[in-house]
């Protein structure tokens, strides 16, 4: 069950329908001023099966934010926005929004008791923000998710959950709720339920939304291992696609929702599917094998299983390149062979075919490959720590990517479209430490 609060503004001179966003006016030179729909105060809610909206007396406004904390902050959640220009941070103490390039921190909100935020969802670059508790100490419930107003320096709504919030996913006209077996799809401007789904057991939180101007494309796991369930609101079409053989670790969607790229726990193999009749687009894997011993004499190809749990996948604005990041310390880019404006067709290159290089010193064998190695093979590669989990995205400059690390790292890297390898380290950050306040 969903309970569903507006809390009434009691300031008469603020109206929460604002421009106010997280950029000065010098920093909106090349960024539009978002804002969405102003959120409607109700007396009352029709209930529903699963979601009875009750509205009660809001809670107690947060207390007063603290100047920079005196001690060193936790980092419990990392976000980008929907046009990957900022990434948000929760933290043990509160929360951060940062802009990606130029790099610098633009907002802080350091709670003085508390304060754990274990999910920060912005809204483009406005004063919207969607916040569920975390940490040890959490700010608020983790049932319950937050509407917060930085405008007005409180929470204006929330949304209340029989159990654990696990992510959240927003657009200008949703809310989108994600709990361990179930989601909620609401209207923003009045909180209304509009739809629900069940799920497998989700503890990642796994959901994809498109972020196009167009209509709603939702993606997010089935009720079978492996499958991944594709909601088209507009045409009020549901897709199911087997895309894996294992769990689904990992997916990412296309700013459309056309393309889906999807990644199984064996971390082996990313698929890219087209969203609206399920087909199997490309297959990318990484760039270098574990180990390869080649029999000549039986004349037999052996591989061994470099299995890697993939963290982050992303498009290109364009869709012309995916980014991967996995626990192996290495983030690929990967060229997509998609024909532009046609997603359900693949360039000349056939996938029935190994895809080796010309250059690869695996070109001699191109041929007697087995299926496995008919994949693509990654463009781009930049090193990182193995073992630490990164977030990945592709910057607003040509050929860079936006790489966040768990333990506060900052990079900005740029790859070479045209003879790939490693990448090139432009800038690197912690954001962690307090000099990384500008």
């Amino acid at each position: 069950m969903a309970t569903l609060s507006a809390y009434p503004n009691t300031n008469t001179n603020t109206n929460t329908n604002t421009n106010t966003n997280f950029l000065s006016p010098t920093d909106q030179s090349n960024h539009d001023r978002e804002s969405i729909p102003p959120m409607q105060n109700h007396p009352s809610a029709e209930p529903d099966s699963d979601a009875n909206p009750n509205f009660h007396s809001p809670l107690l406004d947060p207390p007063d934010s603290v100047p920079p904390a005196v001690a060193p902050s936790s980092l419990l959640h990392l976000s980008f926005n929907q046009d990957h220009g900022c990434f948000a941070a929760g933290t043990d103490h509160g929360f951060r929004i940062y802009n990606c390039d130029p790099f610098r921190e633009i907002f802080r909100r350091d709670f003085d008791r508390g304060g754990g935020i274990g999910v920060v969802e912005m809204l483009f670059r406005c004063n919207i923000l969607a916040l569920v508790g975390g940490g040890p100490d959490p700010q608020y419930p983790p049932n319950k998710v937050m509407i917060w107003d930085d405008h007005q320096s409180r929470c204006i709504s929330e949304l209340s959950f029989r159990s654990e919030v696990r992510s959240v996913r927003l657009r200008r006209d949703r809310i989108i709720v994600v709990l361990e077996q179930k989601i909620f799809v609401y209207n923003f401007v009045d909180l209304k339920l509009l739809h629900q789904i069940e799920t497998i057991l989700n503890p990642k939180g796994l959901c994809a939304v498109s972020q196009g101007a167009g209509s709603l494309v939702l993606v997010c796991p089935g009720l079978q291992k492996g499958q991944v369930r594709v909601e088209h609101y507009a045409s009020k079409r549901t897709k199911f696609i087997m895309a894996h053989d294992s769990r689904i670790a990992c997916f990412a969607l296309s700013q459309d929702g056309q393309l889906l790229a999807t990644a199984s726990t064996k971390g082996t193999l990313v698929r890219i599917y087209n969203t609206i009749d399920g087909s199997l687009l490309q297959e990318l894997k990484k760039s270098t094998l574990p180990w390869l011993f080649i029999a000549l004499s039986s004349g037999t190809v052996r591989r061994g299983a470099d299995r890697a749990e993939i963290y982050s996948l992303a498009f290109s604005s364009n869709a012309q390149w995916l980014a991967v990041s996995s626990d192996k310390g290495t983030v690929h880019v990967f060229s997509l062979k998609i024909s532009a404006g046609s997603p359900g067709t693949t360039q000349s290159r056939s996938t029935s075919e190994p895809v080796v290089s010309s250059h690869s010193s695996l070109s001699f064998i191109k041929g007697v490959l087995p299926k496995y190695f008919s994949s693509e093979w990654s463009v781009a590669q930049f090193r990182l720590v193995e073992g630490s989990q990164y977030l990945v995205a592709f910057g607003h400059q040509k050929n860079t990517v936006v790489i966040l690390g768990i333990d506060g790292s900052f990079y900005r890297c740029q790859f070479d479209p045209v003879n790939g390898g490693e990448m090139t380290q432009l800038e690197y950050h912690n954001f962690l430490k307090p000099e990384a306040a500008f």
